[in-house]
């Protein structure tokens, strides 16, 4: 029988402290024990970026994580950064270009995008492929969720009557 272990951590703005089974992943964490459903479980292994959520500012895969490893850390799920608005205009852009289908791997694609702008401002189409390699969607084909993250960059920067246009689509710019 695992004796459960105390963890404090920063989840979406508030303090938690829990104690925990020392092998429950944070996927688990976050879903069974804070009730934060928007962390999704695919593959468990790290494949598919559906449990994607901040760690300290940069994207990881909470499912290959212990809950125990985040002890001490900032945690920030899809429910955090849209409750902050930080990714309203990502959803509004992923809304306007039918970048969700079924849904299963939007909150870890937002979670992706949010990351990705952060650090990349300007991203090209390249760029952002690049940057989405880690989630695996079934039913977009992601372009939609590429011309998503490319009209909120350009909209960001000011550049609101560019959006991106179906002339563009598939150009590696």
């Amino acid at each position: 029988m695992n004796e459960r272990v105390p963890i404090e951590l920063e989840v979406n703005g508030e303090a938690v402290a829990k104690y925990v089974e020392p092998r429950l992943s944070l996927a688990d964490f976050l879903r069974e024990e804070l009730e934060l459903t928007g962390t999704h479980q695919g593959c468990e292994m790290g494949a598919c970026g559906a449990c994607l959520v901040l760690l300290n500012g940069k994207a990881v895969h909470s499912c290959l994580m212990f809950a125990v490893q985040a002890h001490g850390d900032h945690v920030e799920t899809v429910e955090g950064l849209s409750q902050r608005k930080a990714i309203a205009d990502i959803q509004q852009a992923f809304h306007n270009n039918n970048a969700l289908q079924c849904g299963f791997c939007t909150a870890g694609m937002l979670v992706t995008a949010h990351e990705l702008l952060s650090r990349n401002t300007t991203p090209t189409r390249h760029e952002i492929r690049d940057g989405l390699s880690g989630n695996y969607c079934r039913c977009t084909g992601y372009q939609a969720i590429v011309d998503s993250i490319v009209s909120v960059a350009r909209s960001r920067a000011g550049n609101v009557d560019t959006p991106a246009s179906p002339g563009e689509r598939g150009t590696a710019s």
